[in-house]
């Protein structure tokens, strides 16, 4: 596997920044945009249940509407393509089971060898239920996928604005979800910045180095 130079990582994650005002004329290319998917479909999570669906949605009329459920932020209307995040809400035993036999599928294994695996998660997602943060705990399996498609966006280029400044039960009666087992946590508006953005040339705060790793 080739991998990147440590500048090129840094280069670009400094370049980034949640954009503010997308180039609605500019649209991300098909290849680049695939790649950008599999970043997604990539994405690690816990015991790797992908306790999500992520929506790309491109209708225009459907995109106006998240406009308007997002506190009329444009974001949603101008980038070149907006994806929002819906979690698997109340994850129950089948969806292990389901679990189980894809990983029994693309191994090439009897789904009856990895019982002991099978328990070891579902008592885990049963200890989460019986505990009242089964649905937390799966949602932040989500904004993992969310930073890993951001940091995959700045590397190729693309920009992004991740948002949760939005309305997540409208945005589940707009896009049909709110009758289904998913529910939406957040978006993200990827594209390429406008030229007048002033966010653009903005200096990037954070806190130094040593306030915010530890060495022990």
């Amino acid at each position: 596997m080739s991998s990147i130079t440590s500048s090129t990582l840094l280069e670009a994650l400094n370049w980034r920044y949640a954009t503010k005002k997308f180039d609605a004329t500019k649209k991300i290319p098909a290849d680049i945009w695939t790649t950008l998917e599999q970043a997604l479909v990539l994405a690690p999570s816990s015991f790797g249940l992908q306790p999500w669906k992520f929506i790309v949605v491109q209708n225009p009329a459907l995109r106006a509407k998240l406009s308007a459920a997002a506190w009329g932020q444009t974001q949603p209307v101008d980038c070149s393509h907006f994806v929002v995040f819906a979690g698997r809400r109340d994850l129950d035993s089948d969806e292990v089971d389901r679990f189980i036999n894809r990983t029994a599928e693309i191994r090439h294994a009897d789904p009856a060898t990895l019982k002991g695996y099978r328990d070891v998660i579902a008592g885990s997602v049963s200890t989460a239920k019986t505990g009242g943060y089964l649905d937390v705990w799966q949602s932040r399996q989500v904004y993992i996928a969310l930073g890993q498609f951001m940091t995959s966006a700045a590397l190729l280029g693309v920009d992004a604005c991740p948002m949760e400044g939005l309305n997540p039960a409208q945005y589940d009666e707009i896009l049909g979800l709110d009758t289904t087992k998913w529910g939406t946590l957040c978006a993200c508006a990827v594209g390429y910045r406008a030229a007048d953005d002033k966010y653009a040339a903005l200096a990037k705060v954070r806190y130094t180095t040593g306030e915010v790793i530890e060495h022990r």
